[in-house]
C-alpha cells in the first residue's frame, strides 16, 4: 500500500528524527505533496506482466499513458527499468540510489510493478513516499532525494526524462540518508 511518512530533517546518527504524519490515504498524499510542489498520481494498471517481459514489453503495454505524459512536450525520452532479486548488479544499484543526489531535470516515474522508497528532503523537512504499483511521482528538477529499491527488489518502472542521456546525478555528499529508515 502506498504510504507518506512525514520527518523533520533534524535525525542524526544517535538520535531518529520524530515521525509527524503518516498515511496511506491516496488523497492525502497527493495534497501533501501537491503543496510541497511534488507531483502525485494515482494510475489504474494493465494485468500484470509475463515475467518475460522486456522493456519493449513494458512501454508497449504503457503506450497510452506515455503517449498522454509525452503529449506536453516536455519528457521526449522514455525507458523502463525492471529489476528483480536476482538481479546481479542489485546491491551496486541500490548503494549509487541510496546517495542523496539532485538531477538538472524533473524525475518522473510510473510504477508498473512492484515497490520502491523515494526519499525527498526539502527545506526542513524529509518525506517518504513508499511508491507501489500504479503510483505516478514527479520530482522536479534540482529536488534533494535518495531512492531505495531494498535488498530484494521487486519492480518496474517507466521512467520520463527531458533529455536523451537519461538517469544523470549530481550526489550532495550529505549523508543524511544514513539517518532515515530504509525500505527494509
Amino acid at each position: 500500500m502506498t504510504r507518506l511518512r512525514l520527518y523533520p530533517d533534524t535525525a542524526s546518527a544517535t538520535q531518529p528524527a520524530a515521525l509527524q504524519l503518516e498515511t496511506a490515504d491516496a488523497e492525502l498524499i497527493a495534497a501533501a505533496l501537491g503543496e510541497r510542489g511534488l507531483g502525485y498520481e494515482r494510475w489504474a494498471v494493465k494485468p500484470e506482466l509475463p515475467a518475460e517481459a522486456d522493456h519493449a514489453a513494458v512501454l508497449e503495454a504503457y503506450a497510452e499513458e506515455i503517449s498522454r505524459v509525452q503529449a506536453s512536450g516536455t519528457y521526449p525520452t522514455v525507458d523502463a527499468i525492471r529489476l528483480g532479486p536476482d538481479h546481479p548488479d542489485r546491491l551496486a544499484l541500490r548503494q549509487k540510489f541510496l546517495a542523496e543526489h539532485t538531477h538538472a531535470e524533473d524525475e518522473v516515474r510510473f510504477f508498473v510493478e512492484g515497490s520502491g522508497l523515494f526519499v525527498i528532503h526539502l527545506d526542513r523537512e524529509v518525506l517518504q513516499v513508499l511508491c507501489e504499483q500504479g503510483d505516478f511521482l514527479k520530482v522536479p528538477a534540482g529536488t534533494r532525494h535518495w531512492f531505495d529499491m531494498g535488498s530484494a527488489p521487486r519492480f518496474t518502472a517507466i521512467r520520463f526524462f527531458d533529455n536523451p542521456q537519461g538517469w544523470v546525478a549530481s550526489f550532495t555528499g550529505d549523508p543524511i540518508a544514513e539517518r532515515y529508515p530504509l525500505l527494509d
